[in-house]
């Protein structure tokens, strides 16, 4: 019964999605930071294709040219950050924002795949578990005469590519699908995530509190890509809070400054919800002159002199999200107490169902695994969850496949 449930289509699961917003990978950093800033939208993807440039008179045969465009990659406001960190682009904010977008898309790795709308949910989940981290759907808005008059008269807008508009599918989507058919996973769904093999124990992405934030930039980019966040702890390993591309996503790029001069616990304190306090942005500020960076410090000044942003980092992230930054909070807690400062944790022996839960409820793709006295043991992650599911429908298959052979 759940390899039938979960053969139903992927398109299922992308209904009432929005059509992923695009540019092309000859647009410069500068060009995706000014469209994110316009949008609601948390990412902007990259197509190999020059869509959107077209005049009236090649229109149609643009539609044909357009047949091969596919989605390369996408970018974030946190990849821009990261990229402004680096100590070349903090010399020269302005020149770095020039350079083309293609050098925040990763060169390796299977990081973006294409899926048709009536693929199996199964097929989706092997894709993750291979490792792909992005899956890009088709939307069906309609009959081919009606998808190439509503291309030609939109084709100045960023959201069709092959005649289509497209959607992601996210492992969100796939895990609360699971959740809403829980009942069929019973026997592995109530069993505590220590015994399900799930808890990522090796490679914990962390920083000590008064290590340089800079030093958390390697796995900042890892997590970014592998959409999970870097754990901040203490003198005794224990979890204090963590940094969030997520978080990071609803800030200005003025932080890049922030991130290449404060210790990753001023960090936290710096991109918390409701603004750095005075006395750090006044620490940037000086040790930006320290190191000479007239530039960077221009950009602080710019953003300092706005009297509507003060280097600061909106809410709206976390009112998607509901990510942590500074305070544990553990499952069992209720939702409703969980502030936008906690970091989501769980514990070894927590049900993966509550995990689960846990997750989805506050909009992030993992879950921090911690002992009883809060040191930080593992992590938790979507594909993870996803690998026992796939498991379990493979042993379900199996058993169906030993009762029908002869004996």
């Amino acid at each position: 019964m759940a390899a039938s449930l979960l053969a139903r289509e992927v398109s299922d699961l992308c209904l009432g999605k929005p059509a992923l917003r695009s540019l092309s990978v000859s647009a410069t950093v500068g060009d995706a930071l000014t469209t994110l800033k316009r949008s609601r939208d948390n990412y902007i993807s990259f197509w190999n294709c020059n869509h959107g440039h077209f005049s009236e008179v090649v229109k149609v045969d643009a539609v044909a040219a357009l047949d091969d465009c596919r989605c390369v990659g996408k970018v974030c406001v946190a990849d821009i950050i990261g990229f402004l960190c680096k100590e070349e682009n903090l010399s020269n904010p302005g020149i770095a924002l020039q350079a083309p977008v293609s050098v925040l898309i990763p060169k390796t790795g299977d990081f973006v795949r294409h899926l048709e709308s009536n693929a199996s949910l199964v097929e989706a989940m092997d894709l993750i578990l291979e490792g792909v981290q992005n899956i890009v759907i088709p939307m069906e808005i309609g009959g081919k005469n009606s998808r190439k008059k509503l291309l030609q008269n939109n084709l100045s807008k960023s959201t069709f590519h092959n005649g289509r508009q497209y959607c992601w599918l996210t492992q969100e989507d796939m895990v609360r699908y699971l959740v809403n058919s829980i009942s069929l996973f019973s026997s592995a769904a109530v069993n505590p995530i220590n015994s399900l093999d799930i808890i990522n124990v090796q490679d914990i992405p962390a920083v000590h509190y008064d290590d340089p934030a800079s030093s958390a930039l390697p796995l900042l980019a890892k997590c970014l890509e592998m959409q999970t966040s870097v754990a901040i702890i203490d003198g005794e390993g224990k979890l204090i809070g963590e940094i969030s591309p997520y978080k990071l996503n609803s800030c200005d790029e003025d932080v890049a400054a922030a991130i290449a001069t404060l210790s990753a616990g001023e960090l936290m304190a710096y991109i918390d919800f409701g603004g750095p306090p005075e006395g750090l942005i006044q620490l940037v500020k000086e040790r930006l002159q320290e190191r000479k960076l007239v530039k960077a410090l221009e950009l602080m000044e710019d953003y300092s002199g706005n009297s509507s942003v003060s280097s600061s980092c909106s809410s709206s992230s976390d009112d998607e999200f509901g990510v942590g930054r500074s305070v544990v909070k553990s499952v069992g807690n209720s939702a409703r107490s969980v502030k936008r400062s906690e970091a989501i944790v769980c514990h070894p022996w927590s049900s993966l169902v509550a995990v689960m839960i846990q997750a989805l409820a506050h909009r992030i793709n993992y879950v921090w695994v911690v002992k009883e006295d809060r040191t930080l043991f593992g992590i938790v992650t979507f594909a993870g969850i996803m690998k026992i599911f796939r498991e379990t429908i493979e042993d379900h298959d199996l058993g169906k496949a030993l009762k029908k052979s002869p004996t």
